[in-house]
């Protein structure tokens, strides 16, 4: 299984960017997905998670201004960033639980996407 994560960028503050993350490979079902992002010297942090049923769930810093979705027919999930910060900056990680054909549920991580919000 593999996440494939993309769109991150350069941006102004105040400005938007869109990161999307498809899922691919051996998949019988994923469960909830969802965004962290790593900023240098700094723990990775949950972002936001959204179930497959569409419950979501999102860090106090980013409510309001961050929308997780995700399109289960395409195993894709997106993370809409309006308003953003310089302290948004930051390696953004997409994240899902799979459930395989042989009845186990994994967890797997993307590659990173780096999103620079200048100021």
């Amino acid at each position: 299984v593999q996440l494939q994560a993309s769109g991150g960028g350069l941006v102004q503050a105040g400005g938007s960017l869109r990161l999307s993350c498809a899922a691919s490979g051996s998949i019988f079902s994923i469960n909830a997905m969802g965004w962290y992002r790593q900023a240098p010297g700094k723990q990775r942090e949950l972002v936001a998670t959204i179930t497959s049923g569409g419950s979501t769930n999102y860090a106090d810093s980013v409510k309001g201004r961050f929308t997780i979705s995700r399109d289960n027919a395409k195993k894709t999930v997106h993370l809409q960033m309006n308003s953003l910060k310089p302290e948004d900056t930051a390696v953004y990680y997409c994240n899902a639980d799979v459930g395989t054909w042989y009845g186990r549920t994994l967890n797997y991580w993307g590659q990173g996407t780096l999103v620079t919000v200048s100021s």
